[in-house]
Order: C-alpha cells, then sequence, then structure tokens
C-alpha cells in the first residue's frame, strides 16, 4: 500500500490513574491528537474522546448499552450526534482470541477487529500477559486499521497505523476501536 494512503499514531495509557481510564493518542509529529476520558463508576461505560487535555473540544463518544461486559455492544457517537456504527464484543471466541464485530449504524457487521496468532493469544491468557498484543481492524475485506502493543510490563505503549485515513469512516472506527481494546481489553491483565 502506497505511504500516502496510510497515517500512522501511537497510543498510550497513563500509568497512575485510579480511577477511571486516561488515554492519549500522538500523531507522528509527537502532537497531541486525542485525549480519552473514560468515566469512573459507571454502571455502563461511557468513553469520551476530546482533541486535547483541557477537554474544550469533543470529537467522539463511546457509550455501552448494557451493564455488563459480556458481547457488550458499544455505539460510536461523534461530537454533531451522528452515529458511526458499533462495536461488539465477540464473547465466545474471545476466551481463546479477542474478537469484535464492527457493525453500522443499522447493526449490521460489516467487519471484524481480531487479535494477532491464535497461538500468541492462547499464551497471553495461559502463560504470561507481558506478550504485547496486536490486531488488525477489517471491514468489507479490506484492513482499515491495525495496532501493534510494545513491550513494557508498565505503561501500555502501542503503534497505530490506518490505512486511507482520508475516509473519515475508517479513521472514526479505528479510533474507537483502538480506546476500546486499550481500556477494555487493558483491564484484563
Amino acid at each position: 500500500m502506497p505511504q500516502n494512503n496510510i497515517q500512522m499514531f501511537q497510543i498510550k495509557k497513563q500509568f497512575f490513574k485510579l480511577f477511571g481510564g486516561a488515554v492519549r493518542i500522538y500523531n507522528q509529529q509527537n502532537n497531541l491528537i486525542a485525549y480519552i476520558e473514560q468515566k469512573a463508576f459507571k454502571l455502563k461505560e461511557d468513553i469520551q474522546i476530546f482533541t486535547n487535555e483541557s477537554k474544550s473540544q469533543l470529537i467522539m463518544v463511546i457509550r455501552a448499552r448494557s451493564i455488563l461486559d459480556f458481547g457488550a455492544i458499544y455505539d460510536v457517537w461523534l461530537a454533531n450526534g451522528q452515529k458511526v456504527g458499533a462495536l461488539r464484543r465477540d464473547f465466545v471466541n474471545s476466551l481463546f482470541r479477542d474478537k469484535w464485530l464492527i457493525l453500522d449504524i443499522n447493526d449490521n457487521v460489516i467487519g471484524e477487529i481480531t487479535e494477532d496468532m491464535p497461538i500468541l493469544a492462547l499464551a497471553r491468557r495461559f502463560l504470561s500477559n507481558l506478550i504485547p498484543q496486536g490486531y488488525d481492524g477489517v471491514v468489507m475485506n479490506q484492513k482499515i486499521f491495525e495496532l501493534n502493543q510494545k513491550f513494557n510490563p508498565f505503561v501500555y505503549h502501542a503503534d497505530i497505523v490506518v490505512y486511507n485515513p482520508n475516509n473519515p469512516y475508517n479513521f472514526y472506527i479505528a479510533l474507537a476501536g483502538c480506546t476500546l481494546l486499550s481500556l477494555i481489553e487493558g483491564r484484563q491483565s
């Protein structure tokens, strides 16, 4: 794929945050492009994504439809109230290898986010959670993003590649997917 058809980012999760969660996403020039805050003590997940730490401009909101995490559906909304789609955790398959389904605005499955190699996924679950995770996001048989966690036993850090980032849908689904992977899947460690 041509280099100008991809955009790279880094995602870093705050280490010392007792209640809720904070994640930052940086572009290749190491400029903050998204500050993500997860509300603490909420019965349903309510994740807000802002352009900066002052939280002056909201980009999008990710909200769980239900209280339980098993197979939960997370709706993705832009700041203007437009629904982008949803992400649904495939609970049964995620027991052995993380898998999320990408849904359109009518809840039709149009893609998936899957953890990298099954043997590595099993090793993470049964041997060591120190093995970095990798994920691919695919919509209609086209990869729209990949997330590759870097080895660091203390701080969550990952590289993100978004394919065809000029397509707003690819960018927003990649942003929502990587946010959920960092906050929700990260809790399993």
